[in-house]
């Protein structure tokens, strides 16, 4: 049957009993570390607050009263006060890119106000000339120039870049550009030679280049499928210590927002080959779940790494599906047309599928087949319709079962579609982050007042007594939780208007889409995303509690520290601020450990530093 249907349904079994008596008292253990002296939130509906958890091999054995949890006090037991900080479940991420995430953290920072500076083409080209200057070790060594996360939206010019912008940064060595969604690149002359992109080649199949007005030239922008393949083209030409350094990047951004299981949600065979090795070295510190590309990646699904159980904190949980694009870059696939279509493009332009169909039955009939689960990346509602049809073929076939499908975004799912999700036992994956980066985009471009309104509507599946994810998707947004459950809550855009009041949810419902339910869609929630006896010590601690205060400060909320199983991973260095120095910074920046290590193997540590100096503090 399809568990998790209602929101009480799918965990009234894990707290039968209370925390504390269910520990025998005849066996009682002895305690490695008692948490106290804070405010504990444990998501945990019959016990939602503790004054005092203890912690015994990584693992939870009592919760309660301060003077109960003290009984499993012994000679060597670690008392830890939390100082009035707040102590939460370790976040744990439902949908984001942790590979792809170092890529962002290496990379020229294009991204716009408030994560970035770049709001214009020409604060683009001088923020690229800077990166390669200073990272000349890096240019000469892979002959490429890299920007992520520039936003044709946020453009004082509204519109993307083209070859011809990026042959002003160099004409000798190819530029690359991804845009802030990941679905969309531009590349300049030299890149688009080397790749062999000309007039002659044609469209791949769920993919588009652009060309120039009046002719069949490639103006630089490639989309989706044309794109996708000419990036993994890249990123398989990078040796190991640079995919390494990749991975240790993307963990350590996770581990300072407070995550302690972190999603890889689509996976190349390099990227997985990586984590892989990563894992087996056991310098992995947080878990890690990935999600092969089921188009390129299904080789990665056998055992030991494909399993429901982490070997060294790493695993394979299903395969990732990409049905269409997304809706900034007006590339989603949708039932009805663009508010505004694209330049170029006819007046009935919905935007494209990446699969016919067919193709799209055959692969969720093989998931379903094999036992994986599959994540379905569906933007526009005609590519949730795609989906939705497979999943009820391919149950018809094979049977009902806990399969748990997941439709990732889900940012223009009709009414009757979350019903559907409902009835099928789809598990949405929203992405309410968008009401502040694109709201006013999609109301006045993208989708038109009237669909806006309803992108990730959580209120519908509210309605209908649903659970559903909130996901950050980095590094199309920071992997920042406390920006995650803001805009789950507020659904307040750039200009400061509510974007759809009707979805908005409160402070514990985004709490729990973050982590309880969280590790439901990963079928882990009889041991994480709640503060229960038997489950992992995976915590984060907080300046404040999300759950107090005025709702519009969440994104104002500072992790504090990231505890993985009992041991600190990470901890906010509150150092006072050293000035005329460029390692210096706030003291509310976290201090990331990775300078070292990118400098050392990677040659590339000037544009760690340049790249995350506003937010981040690498020592």
């Amino acid at each position: 049957m399809h568990g998790f249907r209602t929101i009480l349904s799918g965990f009234a079994l894990s707290a039968l009993t209370l925390s504390i008596s269910s520990v025998s008292q005849a066996a009682q253990p002895v305690a490695d570390l008692i948490y106290s002296g804070g405010k504990i939130v444990t998501v945990d509906d019959l016990r939602p607050e503790a004054e005092a958890v203890a912690v015994k091999g990584g693992k939870i054995i009592a919760v309660g009263y301060r003077d109960e949890v003290m009984k499993f006090k012994g000679k060597g037991t670690k008392l830890v006060d939390l100082e009035g900080k707040a102590m939460l479940p370790g976040f744990i991420d439902p949908h984001g890119h942790i590979f792809n995430t170092g890529l962002q953290a290496l990379s020229a920072n294009l991204l716009p106000a408030p994560d970035g500076t770049v709001n214009d083409i020409g604060t683009l080209q001088a923020t690229l000339k800077a990166w390669a200057a200073q990272n000349e070790k890096a240019t000469g060594k892979y002959g490429w120039i890299v920007g992520f996360g520039y936003d044709d939206a946020q453009l004082k010019e509204q519109r993307h870049p083209t070859r011809e912008d990026l042959d002003k940064i160099s004409t000798e060595l190819p530029v690359v550009i991804i845009h802030q969604s990941g679905h969309l690149g531009v590349m300049n002359s030299k890149a688009l030679m080397l790749q062999g992109i000309t007039a002659a080649t044609e469209n791949p199949p769920g993919g588009n280049i652009r060309r120039e007005e009046g002719s069949q030239e490639p103006n630089g922008v490639l989309e989706e499928n044309a794109f996708f393949g000419q990036l993994f083209g890249l990123m398989g030409k990078l040796g190991p210590e640079a995919n390494n350094a990749l991975f240790a990047a993307g963990a350590n951004l996770y581990k300072s927002f407070g995550y302690t299981t972190a999603q890889e949600g689509k996976a190349s065979p390099g990227s997985a080959a990586t984590m892989e090795a990563v894992a087996k070295s056991g310098k992995l510190d947080i878990d890690v779940v990935a999600y092969p590309d089921i188009t390129v990646g299904a080789e990665a699904m056998k055992a030991p790494w494909l399993s429901r159980s982490y070997t060294q904190h790493f695993r394979i949980g299903g395969i990732k599906l990409t049905l269409d694009g997304s809706p900034q870059g007006k590339t989603a696939w949708l039932s009805k047309p663009y508010y505004k279509v694209p330049e170029g493009q006819k007046a009935d332009y919905h935007g494209y599928s990446a699969f016919t169909d067919e193709q799209v039955n055959g692969f969720v009939d093989q998931a379903f087949q094999k036992g994986w689960q599959v994540l379905a990346h569906a933007n526009g509602d005609a590519a949730v319709d795609q989906f939705i049809s497979a999943v009820r073929a391919a149950e018809a076939k094979h049977g009902m079962a806990d399969r748990r499908p997941v439709a990732i975004h889900a940012q223009t799912a009709r009414e009757d579609q979350v019903q559907a999700f409902h009835d099928l036992g789809i598990m949405p994956s929203f992405f309410p982050m968008h009401t502040f980066y694109w709201g006013d985009w999609h109301r006045d471009s993208v989708l038109g007042p009237e669909r806006a309104v309803n992108i990730s509507p959580l209120g519908w599946a509210m309605q209908r007594s649903m659970i559903f994810t909130s996901h950050h998707d980095a590094p199309v947004a920071m992997p920042d939780p406390m920006r995650v459950m803001h805009a789950t809550v507020n659904r307040v855009t750039r200009s400061g208007q509510v974007l759809g009041p009707a979805h908005r949810v409160s402070p514990l419902v985004a709490l729990k889409a973050h982590t309880l339910w969280s590790a439901f869609q990963h079928f882990e929630e009889k041991s994480k995303g709640s503060i229960e006896v038997g489950k992992l010590a995976d915590f984060v601690l907080l300046d404040r509690s999300p759950l107090e205060g005025d709702p519009m400060s969440i994104d104002k909320i500072k992790v504090m520290e990231t505890i993985k199983e009992g041991k600190t991973v990470f901890r906010r260095d509150i150092r006072p601020k050293t000035t005329g120095s460029l390692h210096s910074c706030a003291e509310s920046l976290p201090c990331i450990k990775l300078a070292t290590l990118a400098l050392n193997k990677a040659g590339v540590i000037t544009s760690i530093i340049t790249r995350t100096d506003r937010r981040l503090r690498f020592c």
